[in-house]
């Protein structure tokens, strides 16, 4: 069933590469960093992950014609690459994008999925991070109670690392359930990336931990430019605008695409923390 586009237009830039890149161009010219995320996941058909691989190097090339006006950087999920199809299958189409990302001086982020894939996401980040330290980096979620050890080692590699709460529903035994707890382990690896990691992505939507940030940084006179905060398109112009206007990065996640609905229904439909986060964030400035 084909829905309208315009139930998702506030969250999505749209259907297409050639309409989303007028809007992340306009996203820069404001102030604003921007990611490029072509929406889809889990891909179980090897052709239509060949063909996600090759719409993924055509973004990239896409984005490299843009002549300087679209920020080098995209979002990438590998169970849209046949991550949960084979493991060396998806490696080697990853090796693909990323060696166009290489040449074109792009920085491709690996996105962070459900915990069914947890382990073979960081394993695969592992094994392509020395040959594209530069183009590569990848995404933790605070309330998975293995993050401590993960950032931990992505702080030695010198990894590049998104921290985001995370959005999907897991069992107690794999994740923190109040938020109380995963505010607490995301402040504790906020501190951690700024302080020895590389350059991290501090993306949350909530008051207290972007507050938080901010007091951190600058009780310990850490400059602006060692993280940037991170936040999704549609969501809290104002605030980004603010954020940036104080000298802060701010990078704008810009999902599009014609899967829309099926990835908006299926976070919305497994955890009702997005659909408060949604409603509540539609009326926030």
């Amino acid at each position: 069933m084909k829905l309208p586009f315009f139930l998702a237009r506030k969250f999505v830039a749209a259907e297409t590469v050639e309409n989303t890149l007028p809007v992340a161009a306009n996203l820069r010219a404001s102030g604003l960093s921007t990611t490029l995320d072509l929406l889809g996941e889990y891909i179980s058909d090897p052709k239509l992950a060949t063909r996600a691989k090759e719409s993924y190097i055509s973004l990239v090339k896409a984005i490299d014609s843009s002549e300087g006006t679209i920020d080098k950087n995209i979002s990438i999920k590998l169970s849209m690459l046949g991550q949960k199809i084979d493991e060396s299958f998806c490696l080697d189409n990853l090796h693909e994008v990323l060696t166009v990302a290489k040449e074109t001086n792009t920085f491709v982020r690996l996105d962070m999925e459900g915990t069914d894939v947890t382990g073979s996401t960081v394993s695969i980040f592992e094994r392509v991070h020395p040959d594209y330290p530069e183009n590569v980096g990848i995404v933790l979620q605070a309330y998975l109670k293995r993050t401590a050890e993960d950032v931990a080692h992505m702080c030695e590699l010198g990894a590049r690392v998104r921290l985001c709460k995370g959005a999907y529903k897991e069992p107690a035994k794999l994740a923190y359930q109040d938020m109380p707890t995963i505010r607490d382990r995301y402040l504790e690896y906020m501190e951690k990336l700024i302080t020895t990691g590389r350059y991290p992505g501090i993306a949350t939507h909530d008051d207290l931990l972007i507050a938080a940030t901010k007091e951190f940084v600058g009780s310990n006179k850490i400059p602006s430019d060692r993280f940037e905060f991170q936040m999704l398109f549609g969501i809290r112009t104002e605030t980004q605008q603010s954020i940036a206007a104080e000298g802060y990065g701010m990078r704008v996640y810009v999902p599009f695409g014609d899967m829309w609905y099926p990835y908006f229904s299926r976070r919305l439909r497994e955890r009702k923390e997005n659909v408060w986060f949604v409603l509540a964030n539609m009326f926030k400035k």
